[in-house]
């Protein structure tokens, strides 16, 4: 049986009500799968999607088959750009690409701009990197630039953390929002632009603004143990210039292809045509990659082997993330096939919800439940899918960023990033608390009330 024709063999009886119980069922066993058993979420959202499946009454041999059409769309579609934003961001940390960046910006810096300069560091660095992995290549940076101008830690690492934040959550290619842009057949390019233009006001208000209320709340916060000496580097360094054209080129190339779009709008031009290609993600990160061979690594001074051995070290972590991406495309993929985005449409439309603010509630609601921003704007992304339909371009891609958004709200205690952060920052949970996990909502609270009215206007 084909399954996207698995919702036309369960049984006509069924209701919207019995649908949408069915996926709080399996909404509710992930979470208690992840947040209390500690199963890894790729297995909860295995057996979460095969209960979503059994309660919904499809056939007892068709209750995995939804699940692994989704999840080998889903990595095929987005593991592949996983894997090369990885290599990408492999490269750019063991070549010191990330320290000639910061140090370049930080030298160029008065001590009353080092928390905006520790926001735009982090945000062109987050640009090709995971979360994690900028928390823990950006931890020594902000240490160090906390020591060199006599602050708080919290004051120059807000700004880090909100930085790399408000990309992971709204710009592709960040797991997250890739995901959401296949699920919702988003545009990509034009998903990148307004997520651009959101980010910026919401990074300059949840970091260095807040850092200085967030400097109050938790009172003075020295370097913890963690060692925040000058970086030692020996060799050959690449150039600022270099590197900054490297980590930008993927984006430019995107934007580009976004921009011939609009503006040619004839498939038969040559130039377009072009630009679709390049622009195109997998095209334009593989490019990105093999530039930063060159760019990054033989300018460091690596050789060709030590280059293959920094790339091939860099898919060994994200292994994990792709599982669970995988798994999460497929549970949207059985949201869809058993009628629940139908369900959710349709009960949206009697209560006259707005899809951006379903989309961004849904997402705080199991962002809040498991703690992982990845899980809540897949999971979201599936069950508002068939209010994407008849949506402009534009509000698709809004659509993307509301649950992104949403997926970002009030990190606690059972996201991974919480633990990362407090024991990087040397913070007590009530510090952690008041600083990060405030930090978080006010990103996830202002993207949503710049979305709405921008919805409203293009």
């Amino acid at each position: 049986m084909n399954p996207h024709h698995l919702a036309a063999a369960l049984p006509h009886a069924h209701s919207d009500g019995r649908l949408l119980l069915a996926t709080l069922l399996s909404i509710g066993v992930i979470v208690l799968a992840i947040s209390k058993l500690k199963l890894h979420p790729f297995l909860a959202l295995t057996v979460g999607s095969g209960l979503l499946a059994a309660l919904a009454g499809a056939p007892f041999d068709q209750l995995t088959t939804s699940f692994a059409t989704g999840f080998g769309a889903t990595v095929t579609s987005v593991g592949l750009l996983i894997g090369l934003g990885a290599m990408l961001g492999k490269l750019l940390a063991d070549s010191g690409g990330a320290n000639i960046i910061a140090d370049t910006v930080l030298a160029r810096s008065s001590k009353r701009l080092l928390p905006w300069a520790m926001a735009l560091i982090a945000a062109v660095l987050g640009l090709p990197l995971f979360f994690e992995i900028g928390v823990v290549l950006l931890i020594p940076i902000v240490l160090l630039v906390a020591r060199r101008g006599n602050m708080s830690v919290i004051r120059v690492g807000i700004p880090a953390l909100a930085g790399l934040s408000v990309l992971h959550g709204l710009i592709p290619p960040h797991p997250g929002p890739l995901v959401a842009v296949d699920a919702l057949k988003a545009n990509l390019g034009v998903t990148l632009a307004l997520g651009l233009l959101i980010a910026v006001p919401t990074l300059i208000i949840a970091g260095p603004l807040f850092a200085r209320v967030a400097e109050r709340w938790v009172g003075p916060l020295t370097a913890p143990q963690v060692v925040a000496a000058e970086p030692e580097r020996s060799g050959p360094a690449p150039s600022f210039g270099a590197v900054l054209a490297t980590i930008l080129l993927p984006v430019v190339l995107m934007l580009a292809k976004a921009l011939a779009d609009v503006a040619i709008d004839n498939p038969k031009d040559h130039a377009q045509r072009i630009l679709d290609f390049i622009g195109s993600p997998l095209i334009a990160l593989l490019l990105a990659v093999l530039l930063a061979m060159l760019t990054l690594g033989r300018a460091a001074g690596f050789s060709k082997a030590r280059i293959s051995e920094t790339v091939a070290s860099s898919l060994g972590p994200i292994a994990g993330i792709v599982f669970i991406v995988g798994a999460g495309g497929g549970f949207k993929q059985t949201l869809v096939d058993v009628g629940v985005g139908d369900a959710v449409s349709h009960w949206a439309g009697k209560l006259h919800i707005s899809a951006l603010l379903l989309g961004w509630l849904i997402a705080v609601l199991i962002r809040l439940a498991t703690g992982s921003a990845t899980v809540a704007t897949i999971t979201a992304a599936g069950i508002v899918a068939p209010l994407a339909a008849g949506m402009s371009t534009s509000h698709t891609a809004l659509l993307v960023l509301a649950v992104g958004a949403g997926s970002l709200f009030f990190s606690h205690v059972n996201d991974a990033g919480f633990w990362l952060v407090k024991e990087y920052f040397g913070m007590s949970v009530g510090q952690t608390l008041k600083s990060w996990s405030v930090m978080e909502t006010i990103i996830s609270v202002v993207a949503i009330a710049l979305i709405l009215p921008l919805s409203l206007i293009i």
